[in-house]
């Protein structure tokens, strides 16, 4: 596939998949399925447990202001506005507070909650006005399946809302097993669904030849690009985006829980996409199907 004249520059880039520390350790971002991990190695070695995957993950350093720090290095690397997990804390308050124009949110679910999470989820919504919800399956406490019936009370939700659903797909970074997030079970949710917007986290590998049949055949599939470096994006993904699927991708970073966006930003130019593609992908995707418009 031929490359175009390249990314451009001064796009107002939105980033789909950003993280806000609340302290130089971030252990607590993986807590939820700690007692999932058996190996030494991750348990006594790791400062995130998919660590051997990354190289360079970045420092914060001690600040005196995390959301602050976060929003210089968005500055610095030409993000206008970031996806940002809410946690319903002092952190995502100030956030939204001191910086509202640039981060909008996702709530992180547990599907194990029932209707306790169902409540918890109106709540906030009403409270902050939620951009989607969000779910990590193999991070579940028991693992729960992207089809498994305890999800979709939660699918129905988003439907509800008018809001977008992010589903991590593939086989997970963590040494946790990788059976409920089968890219497969996707098919199913999208077909009982329909007006579902489900955003595929992660990668989808070593399925995402079939990720991208299963983008083909659903109107609101979508893929974002989360946790991988953009020199690691999959052929079978560009591709698709240079061809039929220039409005089913959508870029989402990793910072900083895996990636600064200094290497993201290094690396992007280099990605083959044909011109058309580039403001979609950096932004107008992202826009349309998080609703950033209203």
């Amino acid at each position: 596939m031929a490359q175009g004249s390249g990314m451009p520059k001064d796009i107002g880039i939105i980033d789909c998949m950003l993280g806000i520390p609340e302290a130089e350790d971030r252990g607590e971002w993986f807590a939820s399925f700690r007692p999932l991990i058996k190996d030494k190695q991750t348990l006594e070695q790791f400062s995130m447990p998919a660590q051997y995957m990354f190289k360079d993950i970045p420092a914060s350093g001690k600040q005196d202001d995390y959301t602050a720090w976060v929003v210089e290095q968005m500055d610095a690397n030409g993000v206008e506005r970031a996806l940002v997990g809410w946690n319903d804390n002092e952190t995502s308050r100030r956030a939204k507070e001191r910086f509202g124009d640039r981060f909008f949110f996702d709530l992180p679910i547990d599907p194990n909650g029932g209707v306790d999470e169902i409540r918890r989820i109106r709540r906030i919504h009403a409270e902050v006005g939620l951009s989607a919800l969000s779910c990590f399956p193999a991070g579940t406490l028991p693992q729960v399946a992207i089809d498994h019936k305890y999800m979709f009370p939660f699918y129905a939700l988003a439907c509800e809302l008018d809001i977008p659903f992010c589903v991590n797909a593939g086989v997970p970074g963590p040494r946790i097993p990788m059976d409920t997030q089968k890219v497969e079970r996707i098919d199913e949710v999208c077909w009982y669904f329909p007006e579902l917007k489900l955003v595929m986290r992660h990668g989808a590998e070593p399925w995402e030849e079939l990720a991208v049949k299963l983008m083909l055949k659903y109107p609101n599939l979508y893929y974002s690009t989360s946790a991988f470096a953009p020199k690691h994006y999959p052929k079978a993904i560009i591709d698709y985006a240079n061809t039929r699927g220039a409005e089913k991708i959508i870029y989402a970073g990793y910072f900083p829980m895996g990636l600064s966006l200094d290497r993201i930003m290094r690396d992007m130019p280099n990605v083959p996409f044909k011109d058309e593609v580039w403001p979609k992908f950096l932004r107008e995707n992202a826009i349309r199907v998080f609703g950033l418009e209203k």
